[in-house]
């Protein structure tokens, strides 16, 4: 696993001045391989609004019923990709496929549970949600002894163990979300208010596993999730999706899940503990404290189905170097239809991600306009089961088509701007490699500047699919319209929608809609489609900087 996991942001101007080449040396240094730039603009402009709206109607339609793995609207999802790259000259990705498959399994907690502590029982969905990680109909914790472990790291470059002389063998272990540099905003702990992936959820119930605790339990509080509690009770209840494997997931805890900050509250008071006096502990150095006698109860039935899934892989192949390969990703998949809900079952995904996949789509199209082919192959990659944790671009990474080592570099597309063009790009992970470069060369053309990441708390460069990439070695790029809007109008727009987008994320309402303004997703597509352009080229190979952790 990554142990330095984030890396503090550099100004533009050091970010462009420390790496191995400037923007006026990638200007003078590419050509056009064949292509005039008349050609290269026509390309450029082909990228348009109508276009993407159209696929993005389709892609979030009620008919693809939410897009989920291994369901109908994933079938719908595939046919019409393949539809689209057949009809603008792409070829296979996969030998004489568009597939790679993707062993899954679907697990799904009965929402018939209640978690007991304390003599009082929470009630899922309003208190606490909860699950098992493991292939099993059956899990429980019958009187798990509830411990108390600040954020739940093991960090030993930061000096810092919340497991320090515990043993949680056969206990349940209470987290707190996001790490001790954002609760103290001290730039020296951590990384400060930028989120490392010792914040992440997955890394607690990952490192509570490997501890050995029997249980797993996160605080959820908005501010440090960077998301409310719906977010938690729409993507955490229904069909959870894992990798099929041999060992059944023995090796996670047995219960994993969230409570909501006044069930914590309560909790710790019925411990003899004041919640807020234990989190400004917790945020000074390594912590755990046992609950008093306070122990938790909980009984989970899954229902268990083993299904394929599939990301889908498109290829336009290069002229000289066909084996080495431009790599474009976006998730297509979202979190599908609860029918227990009454009204609207469906959860569309119009931006997260019916707008990456039409990007794609787009995208691919003005390379495959350019009358000649570039030295360079380009690879269109829309992975599934992003929701549930990455695993379709984890599993193409494990299981490449395309090795690492002729992966010249991954552009990642993930919700894309849907209200209006920005003057700033806003780069996720700036500073990790010399694609920054590209991006600031392209972006100048826009008159567009390059920030930083506007969320650093969110940790969103470790919640994306460019991050399974990266994990292998291959210097990834997320980047879309940043926080500055363009003019007075764009202003105003963003008042009104930007509250409605916060509210949708990952809910009923994330729907196309008609007050969207795709301008500024265009001019970010524009700027990726120029990216890959001048990555084709043979002799070009963008490093990772001296100080990613990825660089290893």
């Amino acid at each position: 696993m990554i142990k330095k996991i984030a890396l503090s942001l550099l100004s533009t101007a050091v970010l462009v001045g420390c790496m191995a080449t400037t923007s006026d040396d990638l200007s003078q240094a590419y050509s056009s391989q064949g292509n005039s730039a008349k050609e290269f603009s026509a390309s450029y402009d082909s990228i348009n609004t109508a276009q993407l709206i159209e696929h993005v109607k389709v892609l979030s339609s009620d008919e693809f019923g939410g897009r989920a793995p291994s369901s109908k609207g994933e079938e719908l999802t595939l046919a019409y990709l393949t539809e689209q790259f057949k009809a603008i000259g792409f070829k296979p990705g996969n030998g004489d496929s568009f597939l790679q498959e993707v062993p899954l399994v679907s697990i799904e907690a009965s929402s018939d549970m209640t978690l007991s502590i304390g003599g009082k029982d929470y009630q899922h969905g309003t208190d606490m949600v909860m699950g098992s990680g493991r292939i099993s109909e059956l899990e429980q914790l019958k009187n798990s002894e509830l411990v108390f472990v600040g954020y739940g790291v093991n960090a030993p470059e930061y000096n810092w163990n919340d497991y320090k002389d515990l043993d949680v063998k056969g206990k349940t272990v209470v987290i707190l979300v996001n790490d001790p540099g954002f609760a103290t905003q001290d730039p020296e702990l951590f990384t400060g208010n930028a989120m490392t992936y010792y914040g992440r959820w997955t890394y607690k119930y990952e490192e509570a596993s490997r501890q050995g605790a029997e249980g797993a339990i996160i605080i959820h509080e908005t501010a440090p999730a960077s998301y409310g509690w719906s977010v938690v009770k729409n993507s955490w209840t229904g069909p959870q999706f894992s990798f099929q494997r041999e060992d059944m997931n023995k090796d996670r805890v047995a219960v994993e899940g969230w409570i909501n900050s006044d069930v914590a509250t309560e909790i710790f008071a019925k411990a003899g503990l004041d919640f807020t006096e234990m989190k400004a502990r917790a945020a000074q150095g390594s912590f755990n404290i046992d609950m008093g006698d306070l122990d938790a109860s909980i009984t989970v039935k899954n229902t268990i189905k083993n299904s394929i899934s599939y990301n889908f892989i498109a290829t336009l192949p290069g002229q000289k170097n066909a084996d080495e390969h431009i790599l474009y990703s976006a998730h297509w998949d979202h979190l599908g239809t609860d029918l227990t809900k009454k009204g609207d079952q469906i959860y569309n995904g119009a931006r997260d991600n019916a707008t990456g996949t039409a990007a794609l789509i787009e995208v691919a199209e003005a390379f495959a306009k350019l009358p000649q082919r570039l030295d360079r192959s380009v690879t269109f990659l829309a992975v599934t089961a992003e929701e549930q944790g990455l695993l379709g671009s984890k599993f193409y990474a494990a299981n490449p088509i395309i090795p690492a080592a002729k992966t010249v570099a991954n552009i990642n597309m993930d919700a894309l701007n849907v209200n209006g063009k920005s003057a700033d790009v806003a780069v996720y992970g700036l500073g990790q490699s010399e694609l920054d470069n590209f991006l600031t060369t392209a972006a100048k053309k826009q008159n567009r500047v390059i920030s930083g990441d506007p969320r650093p708390a969110a940790g969103i460069y470790y919640r994306s699919d460019h991050f399974a990439f990266a994990n292998v070695g291959i210097p990834a790029l997320y980047a879309k319209g940043g926080a500055v809007p363009a003019d007075q109008a764009t202003a105003d727009l963003r008042a009104k929608l930007d509250p409605i987008l916060a509210k949708c994320y990952h809910g009923l309402c994330d729907e196309y809609s008609e007050e969207w303004d795709l301008t500024g997703a265009v001019e970010d597509m524009q700027l990726f489609f120029e990216i890959g352009f001048e990555l084709s080229a043979a002799d070009v190979w963008p490093q990772w900087s001296k100080t990613s952790e990825f660089k290893r």
